[in-house]
């Protein structure tokens, strides 16, 4: 027993002096060895002391067995091997621990060092934009300093301005008042008995005019009565299946030969007759070469037979049996024509928020005309009209192009119900979601049929009146234009010193060249003022008709 207590008092010092040595091998890294003992907590410490009695534990429970057999010098082996072997790993363990702080150490050193280059690199984009902002506020600074320089230069120039003006004006009245004085003194009249005697002269003058244009205005007045007459019976002939005028009511179908009528017309009349019945329609068969007419005064029937004996025509075999199917495919294709030309029509508008069966009356209106103009183009052309005038009057275009493209949208059904275009339309855009007022009374009122309650109805009369009367709206005959045309340059050409003389603009200028080495400037007035007399004396036309006289002085030389 003396023998192992005393092993195991020189195995406890030799302990001691080894974890001595360790620690004076450690005592050159401080440093490491102070960031290391923060991270080291009390459990660690009791779980090495622990660790430790464990050990021990061993080594006495080997020494007190080496003792119980007896052989102290077993014992002392053992003490040495285990010595040896706790040195080695306590050495083992020590290098562990200062690769792990090294490692520590240098991560965390790499830590620092990025944060300190981020502050950095924060603090040079901060120093940047205050720079930049620094660089703003001197050129902004720079170009105040300027502005008030040029305000105070334009002031002084405006001011200069004003006193220049002021003394000219000083100057003018005193000379007007020195010329006034002058006047009066020659023509021994007052300022105002000399205006007076003046008025007097020029009203004398012009009284004739004045009677001339009476006349004008009275003249206008019929030929618009009589205008007004020609549509009203024109849509009355369309609304009524009576007597039909040809240009309005009837619609040619070319055929190959003239063989084909005698199959249209079939025998004893039969295919002819099942034709008019299922279509509506009067079918004219006359001795016109290649043609075959169809009259009707309703334009959607009418091209539903035209199409239907195009069918005809182009298959070759024309049967009773058939027609009712020929009728239904061309019913079919005028109805996708109507819808198309309805969406076509809304979609070069802009118009939005239309009905399905708005659109279609839209549609429907291009199978209409009045005096050879298509209705739907002529809506069209009215709404963007309307749009114009309106903007520059200060209202809303888009409201006036909306009123102006459904204003006629009555003309679709005039024939289907009582009453006028105007009403018919109103009602119909009332009943199929048309709320707006304004819309309301430009439809109903744009002929003057109600009481008009909006700013946009005499807009849509207004356009109305200019899509129908620009040159080239409305059919006129070749025949008639060109004698006009004629006519017009003929009594211009007639004047004493014209050399050439043109009708341009529709018949609605005239330009007229003078000798210059023949005539005077007071000739040439009086030369517009007889081709105008003359003009107004032998012609019939609309609106009015500019004459201008120029006179032409050539010079011409030669050089050799």
């Amino acid at each position: 027993m003396f023998a192992a207590s005393r092993i195991l008092r020189v195995l406890i010092f030799g302990a001691t002096r080894h974890f001595e040595h360790q620690k004076s091998q450690f005592s050159a890294c401080a440093p490491v060895w102070s960031c290391l003992v923060t991270e080291f907590d009390p459990i660690s410490v009791l779980l090495g002391a622990v660790v430790g009695a464990g050990f021990g534990g061993g080594v006495a429970w080997m020494v007190l067995r080496a003792g119980a057999i007896g052989t102290q010098r077993e014992a002392a082996r053992a003490a040495t091997a285990l010595l040896e072997k706790a040195e080695a790993e306590a050495k083992a363990k020590a290098k562990d621990l200062e690769l792990e702080a090294e490692r520590k150490i240098a991560k965390r050193r790499e830590s620092l060092d990025a944060d300190a280059e981020r502050q950095q690199q924060e603090l040079r984009e901060i120093e940047g934009r205050l720079d930049r902002r620094a660089e703003k506020l001197d050129a902004r600074s720079e170009k105040v300093a300027q502005q008030e320089e040029q305000a105070e230069a334009l002031v002084s120039r405006r001011a200069s301005a004003l006193a220049e003006v002021e003394n000219q004006r000083d100057q003018l009245v005193e000379t007007r008042n020195a010329f006034r004085a002058r006047l009066e003194g020659v023509s021994g009249l007052t300022e105002e008995d000399a205006r007076a005697q003046f008025l007097d002269e020029v009203r004398e003058a012009y009284r004739l005019e004045a009677l001339a244009v009476g006349r004008d205005l009275v003249e206008a007045a019929e030929e618009e009565a009589k205008d007004k007459a020609r549509e009203i019976t024109l849509m009355a002939i369309q609304r009524c299946a009576a007597e039909h005028v040809a240009e309005s009511t009837v619609r040619s179908v070319k055929i190959p030969s003239d063989d084909m009528k005698g199959k249209i017309i079939g025998r004893e009349g039969r295919n002819i007759r099942a034709i008019e019945l299922a279509t509506g329609v009067d079918v004219l068969i006359d001795d016109s070469p290649g043609v075959i007419a169809v009259s009707c005064f309703d334009p959607i029937r009418r091209a539903i037979a035209a199409e239907t004996l195009s069918r005809m025509v182009a298959d070759g075999r024309v049967n009773p049996t058939k027609v009712d199917e020929y009728v239904a495919k061309a019913k079919a294709d005028i109805e996708t024509t109507i819808r198309k030309k309805g969406q076509d029509a809304v979609i070069e508008t802009g118009i939005k928020g239309l009905s399905k069966k708005m659109v279609e009356m839209m549609g429907r209106l291009h199978f209409r005309t009045s005096y050879g103009q298509n209705v739907l183009r002529h809506s069209i052309e009215v709404g963007f009209l309307s749009q114009m005038i309106a903007e520059q009057l200060g209202f809303d275009g888009t409201i006036a192009r909306r009123a102006g493209f459904l204003h006629d949208i009555g003309k679709a059904m005039d024939h289907e119900a009582e009453g006028g275009h105007p009403a018919i339309g109103m009602d119909f855009a009332k009943r199929n979601g048309e709320s707006s007022e304004y819309i309301l009374n430009a439809i109903g009122g744009h002929h003057g049929d109600i009481e008009i309650l909006s700013p946009y109805t005499p807009i849509v009369m207004a356009a109305d009146a200019l899509s129908g009367a620009r040159p080239g709206a409305r059919r006129e005959s070749m025949e008639a234009y060109i004698k006009r045309l004629e006519e017009l340059e003929a009594i211009a050409k007639g004047q004493p010193g014209v050399v050439e003389a043109h009708a341009f603009q529709a018949g609605r200028e005239v330009r007229v060249v003078l000798q210059a080495e023949d005539t005077t400037d007071a000739q040439a007035w009086d030369a517009s003022r007889a081709i105008a007399k003359e003009v107004e004396e032998r012609l019939t036309f609309p609106g009015e008709i500019k004459v201008t006289v120029v006179r032409e002085v050539k010079a011409e030389t030669l050089a050799r």
